[in-house]
C-alpha cells in the first residue's frame, strides 16, 4: 500500500509519467419493449425485461497529473488484450518517455509475461522495459485512481442499457474526450501518514 501512495506523492515527471490502469466488464443489454419517452413530470421509463447481447470489457489508463485518460472497448480481457492495449498506449501517447510508472491490481494478466503472448519476443522485451510496475494490495483496489474514473464513467455514461458494443464504444470515447478537454482529474489526499494513523491494525507492533 505504501508503495502506491509513495508514487502518488512524487512530483510530475513528463519523462516517467504516472499511469493508473484498470478494467471493467460490461453487459450489453437491449430492451424487449420500447421505452416510454419522457413527458413533463415523467422520466424516461423502461420495462424490467431486457435482452442480453453478450459482454465486453473497457480497458482504461488514467494519468492524474495531466487529467488525460485513454480507453479501449474489447471483447475480452486476456493477456493478449492487455499487451495490445499497453502497446497502443505507449506508441500513440507516450513514444518518447523513458518509462511509465504503472499502478494496477494483481490480476494474473497484469504482468510483463503478457507481452510475450501478444507480441514478438523482441517487441515484448522492448515494451516490458518501458514500464515500472506497482501493484495495489489484494482487497485494496480502491487505491487505484482508475477505479474512481470508472465510477464516473458508470454514473455519466453506462448508467443505462446499451444494446450493442458499437454504441457503448462510441459513447465511452465521447465521455473520455470530454473529460480530457476539461482536464478532469482526481484530487488524491490519502497519504502514507494517513495510512499509518488510520490503519494501525495492519502494521506490525514492534516490542523491545
Amino acid at each position: 500500500m505504501e508503495d502506491v501512495l509513495a508514487q502518488y506523492a512524487k512530483p510530475y515527471d513528463p519523462l516517467c509519467p504516472l499511469i493508473c490502469f484498470d478494467e471493467r466488464p460490461c453487459q450489453i443489454l437491449g430492451d424487449v419493449l420500447v421505452p416510454l419517452p419522457m413527458k413533463p413530470g415523467k422520466p424516461l421509463r423502461y420495462d424490467y425485461e431486457y435482452e442480453r447481447h453478450g459482454t465486453c470489457c473497457v480497458l482504461l489508463a488514467f494519468e492524474p497529473h495531466t487529467g488525460f485518460r485513454s480507453l479501449e472497448v474489447r471483447t475480452q480481457r486476456t493477456a493478449v488484450d492487455y499487451a495490445q492495449f499497453m502497446k497502443n498506449l505507449v506508441t500513440r501517447y507516450y513514444p518518447t518517455v523513458n518509462c511509465i510508472c504503472l499502478i494496477q491490481d494483481n490480476l494474473n494478466t497484469h504482468t510483463p509475461g503478457s507481452f510475450y503472448q501478444g507480441l514478438t519476443p523482441e517487441e515484448a522485451f522492448q515494451f516490458a522495459q518501458r514500464f515500472e510496475l506497482h501493484y495495489t494490495p489484494k482487497k485494496a483496489s480502491w487505491l487505484n485512481m482508475a477505479e474512481i474514473e470508472f465510477a464516473v464513467l458508470s454514473q455519466q455514461c453506462l448508467d443505462r442499457r446499451v444494446a450493442d458494443r458499437e454504441t457503448l464504444e462510441r459513447e465511452a470515447h465521447a465521455w473520455a474526450d470530454k473529460r480530457n478537454k476539461a482536464h478532469k482529474t482526481v484530487n488524491w489526499k490519502f497519504t502514507k501518514a494517513d495510512a499509518r494513523e488510520k490503519l494501525q491494525s495492519k502494521y506490525p507492533v514492534l516490542k523491545n
